[in-house]
């Protein structure tokens, strides 16, 4: 069945473009007088374009995950995926524009290591820790890095959705086999380039600090993230009407994801936090320092949230099946780790200034809106069932 975007979603998004515009431009007028006041904008721009990019790669991820392992029951919500990686082209459009500014304007105090004085050793900005990482961050090397990482993404995006549009054509397994291939590939680059480009875009705001758990965090964040998205969405199809022979155990299964994956992140964390607070380096604690002193209660407030939240209520069986129960939660995890998010990025760029206020709210929102707007377009653009899937049959009858 085709999907088309009905109209009260579309006022919806749209009033969330419009609302989230509005005040954000008032966000804007008051902090003008502000000190880094342009670092708080461009701070905030960095922090909705990698989340909402990260959803959709989280997305592509999943699906090439579904590919290696030849899974059968994903068939059903393929296309689901399918939309919400197809984001990918317009998050990384957004992703590259933030980051060419901060390039340009020698890391408008976000990336401090781009800014050459840092590195010249007459300068009174001199520092001899960024000039010891300076042959990994800095600025060309930065853009090679960063344009091997989204090429690398859409190159395999295009594939899939290629070879899935021309699979519902001509059918047969030889496509579903190259997918199997080219599933495992992208697998190889991404469990790389997951680590390596969150040291660059994110870790390498605080300069000074670095995890090597770090990668799997903000992997585990993007996973998290990109599973709930898949869920809600495929809840509000159903609700249209639409996805029938998507049924209860399919539910079940997405929901089972979004719990693991949601423990998944909060081992990580957990690790991550004990390990370094056990062992009370000062060149380690400096990250924990920062948004503890400052932040205490959002910092600890966004981990029960991603962490409870998930534990308490989606741990039976029923719960994972209840779709009033897996939105209630769905948008809680979703806020939660876009706080996560904004703490990673902003106690690292403005420190104790970091503030959530109407240019934060509004640009979410703005972001928020554009997401869906995408999201239901690329919905509307195939079949919502896949025809020729070699394990259609096997995803209609599954029963768990």
């Amino acid at each position: 069945m085709e999907f088309s975007t009905p109209n009260k979603a579309n006022k919806i998004t749209l009033a969330l473009i419009l609302i989230g515009s509005a005040l954000a431009v008032i966000g804007v007028v008051i902090g003008m007088g502000e000190n880094h006041f342009v670092t708080r904008l461009l701070t905030n721009g960095l922090i909705n374009a990698f989340f909402f990019f990260a959803l959709a790669l989280g997305a592509l991820f999943f699906l090439a995950l579904q590919y290696a392992t030849e899974t059968g029951w994903y068939a059903s919500v393929k296309r689901v995926i399918e939309g919400i990686a197809g984001f990918l082209p317009y998050g990384m459009g957004l992703l590259g524009v933030i980051l060419l500014i901060i390039t340009f304007m020698d890391g408008a105090h976000i990336y401090t290591w781009m800014d050459p004085e840092t590195t010249n050793p007459s300068s009174h900005h001199y520092d001899p820790i960024i000039e010891g990482k300076s042959p990994y961050l800095n600025k060309i090397f930065f853009w090679i890095r960063t344009i091997a990482y989204l090429a690398t993404y859409i190159i395999f995006w295009n594939g899939f959705r290629k070879r899935s549009l021309e699979e519902d054509r001509i059918g047969g397994t030889e496509l579903h086999f190259k997918n199997y291939r080219k599933g495992a590939t992208f697998l190889v680059f991404f469990a790389v380039f997951s680590s390596t480009s969150a040291w660059d875009w994110i870790m390498s705001i605080d300069v000074h600090w670095f995890s090597t758990l770090f990668g799997w965090y903000t992997f585990a964040g993007m996973w998290c993230s990109a599973m709930t998205v898949i869920v809600l969405t495929t809840i509000y199809l159903k609700k249209l009407g639409y996805l029938e022979r998507v049924n209860d155990s399919h539910i079940h299964d997405i929901g089972k994801w979004t719990f693991a994956t949601s423990f998944l992140w909060s081992y990580l964390f957990f690790s991550q936090f004990m390990l370094i607070w056990y062992a009370n380096i000062g060149e380690e604690v400096t990250y924990y320092q920062m948004r503890i002193e400052n932040f205490k209660a959002l910092y600890f407030t966004m981990f029960l949230i991603n962490f409870a939240f998930p534990m308490l209520i989606l741990m039976s069986r029923d719960a994972k099946r209840n779709y009033g129960v897996l939105t209630f939660v769905g948008i809680i995890i979703l806020i939660g780790h876009w706080l996560d998010v904004y703490l990673m990025i902003s106690a690292g760029s403005l420190g104790a200034n970091a503030k959530i206020g109407l240019l934060e709210i509004g640009l979410l929102l703005v972001c928020a809106g554009l997401f869906i707007r995408i999201l239901l377009t690329n919905l509307s653009k195939a079949p919502l069932m896949p025809v020729n899937h070699p394990f259609l049959d096997e995803s209609v009858h599954h029963e768990i």
